[in-house]
């Protein structure tokens, strides 16, 4: 369950990071992106752990309100899930069309980026 909701803010982070403020963002990078400990991350920023873990609780609210009202993520998952069937059903049914599958790999890109 931990690790799923990791992913989660890491995935909302991706999304949304622009919208947070430098505090915010360099807390979550430390904790969530790079593994930093409460700990760690009151030494370098020299306040107390639970400074950090109320930021990061915070932050973490803040990032799930965004997603509730602007859906990146969501639709993000679905684009995928749709554009996967589309490159399994190509596959499938289109094996030797070289076109279709450029331009489904182009599609890919795309997304990602």
């Amino acid at each position: 369950m931990e690790l799923e909701k990791n992913n989660y803010i890491n995935s909302l982070f991706e999304f949304y990071s622009p919208l947070l403020t430098t505090k915010q963002v360099n807390y979550l990078e430390r904790y969530y992106v790079d593994d930093y400990s409460l700990g760690e991350i009151a030494a370098e920023f020299d306040i107390s752990r639970q400074a950090v873990y109320d930021n990061i609780r915070r932050s973490e609210k803040i990032l799930q309100q965004y997603e509730a009202k602007l859906g990146l993520y969501q639709s993000f998952k679905q684009r995928n899930q749709k554009l996967d069937q589309i490159k399994q059903y190509a596959q499938e049914h289109y094996p030797d069309d070289s076109q279709l599958s450029e331009l489904i790999d182009s599609l890919e890109i795309t997304e990602e980026e």
